[in-house]
């Protein structure tokens, strides 16, 4: 489950992207051998003002300064611990905030005149920034991943809230789901196949290089610019099939051809350092033909007809049939995609499925529908509406994952505060006298 830790959360600095801003620059503080300048400070600045997050505060450049020393020592320590994010991650959350970008200034057009780039451009200047936010999330994540909480604390939690502080739940469902993903054809799956062979062949026989087949024709949005380059990451961080593969070379090796849940790969291994491997990849992905989409349909429609005449339950059917493996042994329940919880509120359900359930009442089944995954790839769905549960006064009997979660938060919190401040008593650390004097949320940064 994704815990979002309000104590540190990170924002993202777009660098680059306000270099047109005339600040004289400075090192405003040092941490350990990393520097944090004036002009990181102002970009963040400028970033949040954007968004119309930036508070009344008078100090608000010192906590958007204290925000990039807590990231710098989370980066330390991941460095450390070799805790790493995959280039598909990092490209998902570039495309993700590039999206949102466009969303709040009206359009692509809009957000290139506005920066005066292309919006290519605009990614490659929060990349690195969103890559090292994801690094020091999965840092912070790995600190308190330990804690745990009792059923007894948390009813005492719940006792000690002031009943007028209690919040306001909205609108949530619990939500069911059978997906279908279209049967792939014998002859489509050797179509890739046949290709990748002569991908491969031009690479061994010295007639094209990897990196240039890569660009031209990978599939995968995150690597195929780089020439199909990873980075360096570990086996759990790769797909079962992909990562025996891959691990198996030697380097400047290039595999057979392997299938995984992404597509058909050729890869081959850059380099090996301890547990980690980089390797670049050309991913080639299977097209569905539209027979096949039809029979998707039509089997889903099937099964939603077995469901309304008892033949079976939704449960069994979600078991039996669904190809999704993270919902399917458990009845199909959809989790909030944000928290993780059984219950969805309505702003986190997926434009797509929420179109459907907007059409049903509680214990009703969606029509088939065409859905997209995370991959961006083509599914069918059939979606029910388990339960709905109107906005409330939250209450313990209706929302305990709720306080369960706000406790473990908190006790997330206390736990990288002491984090923080034994960090700080072993890092090198200098504040620039410009904000020696600012309140911090810890005291240990001016020593």
């Amino acid at each position: 489950m994704k815990k979002y830790l309000l104590l540190l959360v990170l924002f993202l600095q777009f660098g680059a992207i306000s270099a047109q801003q005339n600040v004289i620059d400075k090192i405003v503080a040092i941490v350990g051998e990393e520097i944090i300048l004036k002009s990181d400070i102002e970009n963040a600045y400028l970033q949040e003002q954007g968004q119309g997050l930036v508070s009344s505060s008078s100090d608000y450049r010192a906590e958007l300064l204290e925000r990039q020393l807590v990231q710098k020592l989370l980066m330390a320590q991941a460095q450390i611990d070799s805790v790493s994010v995959t280039e598909d991650q990092v490209e998902e959350a570039v495309n993700s905030q590039i999206d949102y970008m466009i969303s709040n200034i009206g359009s692509r057009e809009r957000l290139e005149t506005y920066f005066g780039k292309s919006v290519e451009e605009i990614k490659d200047d929060i990349r690195e920034p969103l890559r090292e936010r994801l690094i020091t999330e999965q840092m912070q994540q790995k600190i308190v991943e330990k804690i745990r909480i009792t059923p007894s604390e948390v009813r005492k939690y719940f006792q000690r809230i002031p009943k007028d502080s209690l919040p306001e739940m909205p609108d949530r469902y619990e939500l069911q789901q059978i997906v279908l993903r279209p049967h792939i054809s014998d002859a489509e799956k050797e179509r890739i196949r046949d290709r990748l062979r002569e991908y491969r062949e031009q690479i061994l026989n010295g007639e094209q290089s990897f990196n240039t087949l890569a660009v031209l024709y990978s599939e995968d949005p995150g690597s195929a610019a780089r020439g199909g380059e990873l980075g360096y990451i570990s086996r759990n961080q790769l797909d079962p099939a992909f990562a025996e593969a891959a691990f198996g070379l030697k380097p400047g090796r290039i595999s057979k051809i392997v299938e995984s849940e992404f597509g058909f790969h050729i890869i081959q291994l850059i380099d090996r350092q301890g547990d980690r491997i980089n390797v670049r990849h050309i991913l080639l992905q299977p097209q569905i033909a539209e027979e096949e989409k039809e029979e998707a349909l039509h089997r889903l429609d099937t099964i939603r007809q077995f469901i309304m005449e008892d033949k079976m339950t939704f449960e069994e059917a979600a078991m039996y049939f669904s190809s999704d493996k993270q919902t399917r042994n458990n009845g199909g329940l959809y989790p909030d995609p944000q928290t993780g919880e059984a219950r969805i509120a309505r702003a986190n359900i997926p434009g797509e499925m929420a179109r459907e359930i907007n059409k049903l009442q509680v214990g009703e089944i969606s029509q088939p529908f065409v859905s997209h995954n995370e991959r961006g790839q083509e599914e069918y769905k059939i979606v029910k509406v388990k339960a709905f549960y109107p906005s409330h006064i939250a209450n313990l009997e209706d929302d305990w994952q709720n306080f369960e979660l706000m406790l473990t938060q908190e006790k997330q919190m206390d736990l990288l505060e002491k984090w923080v401040k034994e960090k700080q008593a072993e890092t090198y650390i200098h504040i620039d006298p410009e904000y020696q004097n600012s309140k911090f949320r810890y005291d240990g940064w001016v020593k």
